[in-house]
């Protein structure tokens, strides 16, 4: 008997390889099937090659095809299948939604753009996707996108509602990527321990900001802590060339901030009903409880239950 597929909703082309490519290396590698379902094609993004500069929404807009064809590289390396949320290539429609942009930018006023979609409509095409592949999990965002990008928190809406609005017994367990603090932290040390890695680019300060994603310890219960499969991470994240500039485990986005690839990856429970990470109050109540000395002891569950 097959096994149930586990299934990734995203924003953007290259998201999915950032935040969520270690585990999905590791569980392909186990011998689990693995889908990545994309709401957007990324047009809005910035573009960080010089000769690839005409593609982007301000030239020729033509980036969101040419990410296209990134994620399928991308996915090839992984071992996953994937789609696009609302697509029909046989009519020639590559994408239902529009990458919105940054919040307060020109192109998320664009009536076409994923931020400002009906939320019924496209959690109506997600939880079709559910349906079809009855996953044995579902991995997006937190409630904050992560970072705040407005399409990952569109993705995170419309993800929850979509589970949702299944039968209970038909619901698969659904997830937030979080990354616990004390990690955040190593990774800093570690990205100010390798200057060499990381020539021309910054380096975020140890005790600066993180981002939202970032959280106490004990909010983060699930995790893929998996090495060997970091070079598999590695050759997908290069195949998003517009996007990502990748030095071995160090990258950068156009922004040129440096951030690594540290091998290990974490998750929370999400009710669907409300869209909050389950158990926060218990986790937030007892920092020292028990899920933080399994999360130090690495003892932390996998996405399915252990399985990992």
């Amino acid at each position: 008997m097959s096994r149930p597929p586990l299934l990734f909703v995203h924003a953007h082309p290259d998201d999915e390889t950032l935040t969520t490519g270690l585990t999905m290396a590791h569980y392909v590698r186990a011998g689990h099937p693995v889908h990545v379902l994309t709401c957007t094609l990324g047009e809005e993004g910035e573009v960080i090659p010089p000769d690839l500069l005409h593609l982007d929404a301000a030239h020729d807009d033509a980036l969101g095809p040419h990410r296209a064809g990134e994620l399928s590289r991308a996915m090839a390396a992984l071992g996953t299948t994937w789609e696009v949320l609302g697509a029909d290539p046989g009519r020639g429609v590559l994408s239902r939604y529009r990458d919105s942009g940054m919040a307060g930018t020109p192109s998320a006023a664009n009536p076409a753009a994923f931020v400002n979609a009906d939320p019924a409509e496209a959690a109506d095409l997600v939880a079709a996707v559910v349906r079809s592949l009855r996953p044995a999990a579902v991995v997006t965002y937190d409630a904050q996108g992560g970072y705040g990008h407005p399409d990952h928190i569109q993705t995170h809406r419309v993800t929850c509602a979509a589970v949702a609005s299944l039968p209970a017994h038909e619901q698969p367990p659904l997830y937030a990527v979080l990354t616990p603090q004390s990690w955040a932290r190593e990774d800093r040390e570690w990205l100010a321990a390798h200057p060499e890695l990381t020539v021309g680019w910054s380096v975020p300060p140890v005790d600066g900001e993180y981002p939202p994603s970032v959280v106490a310890d004990p909010w983060v219960t699930h995790a893929v802590q998996d090495p060997q499969a970091l070079p598999v991470q590695r050759e997908a994240l290069s195949q998003h060339v517009t996007q990502v500039t990748v030095r071995g485990d160090v990258y950068a986005l156009s922004n040129d901030i440096a951030a690594r690839l540290p091998g290990r990856e974490g998750f929370a429970r999400l009710d669907p009903r409300t869209g909050s990470i389950a158990g926060t109050a218990t986790a937030a109540a007892d920092p020292a409880g028990a899920v933080g000395a399994a999360h130090r002891a690495g003892r932390v569950a996998g996405l399915l239950d252990g399985s990992s």
